[in-house]
């Protein structure tokens, strides 16, 4: 039997790299109990009122973010805050299906665009790798806002 998976990211700012990644994926804010997916602004309020409700300390309110896939198909994606800035690269990294179907500069042109996107939230583009022809059918590595590797493909 199969288990299912959450991804989980160390973070500076857990809010704000999960909301470039709620963009990224176009997955949802996971709400918090009692409350449905929503709005991502009104679902972040929620969980801010119902922190403070708690007593938890206003410093520790972007101590730690969730997003879900609104299908119910992907995985649960956790950001968890961590005093250490990232030293490394990954040795595991998120690739994006942004071209599926698409072959040759017709994918080249669709990845473009879909970085183009993810830029103007605050990622980074490292570099493009051209389709070789036999094994790799072109791919753009970047970097998310706070340096996470992932790739367009």
């Amino acid at each position: 039997m199969s288990r299912t998976i959450q991804l989980t990211y160390d973070a500076h700012d857990p809010r704000r790299l999960g909301m470039f990644w709620r963009e990224a994926l176009h997955y949802a804010v996971d709400p918090p109990p009692g409350h449905e997916i929503g709005d991502p602004e009104e679902t972040v309020a929620a969980w801010l009122d119902l922190l403070t409700s708690m007593g938890v300390p206003e410093e520790q309110h972007n101590a730690a973010f969730a997003l879900v896939d609104p299908d119910g198909i992907g995985p649960r994606v956790f950001f968890q805050q961590v005093p250490e800035p990232k030293t490394a690269k990954n040795r595991l990294h998120l690739d994006l299906r942004a071209a599926p179907g698409l072959a040759g500069e017709e994918r080249m042109e669709a990845l473009e665009r879909e970085g183009d996107r993810l830029v103007a939230l605050g990622a980074v583009r490292v570099r493009r790798v051209e389709p070789d022809g036999a094994m790799d059918a072109g791919h753009i590595v970047m970097n998310d806002p706070e340096g996470n590797e992932f790739c367009l493909d």
